[in-house]
């Protein structure tokens, strides 16, 4: 078997996730793909989700030139 898809996030989940005091971290970046791992406000991963979503992959893309 292979492995498992990971779950999708949107926009709104990753400004709500940040609203809680929690982060995220790109773990990768492509032209048609955004891969985060979401964190505890200390830093420890929770998840892994990803998005093919051309408005997540611009948000995640904007986030890291910060």
């Amino acid at each position: 078997m292979g492995e498992q898809p990971r779950p999708s996030i949107t926009v709104a989940d990753l400004r709500r996730w940040e609203e809680h005091g929690a982060t995220w971290r790109t773990l990768e970046l492509g032209e048609d793909l955004a891969v985060v791992e979401l964190c505890t406000c200390y830093g420890e991963a929770v998840d892994t989700m990803q998005s093919d979503a051309p408005e997540v992959i611009e948000f995640v893309r904007a986030r890291r030139s910060h």
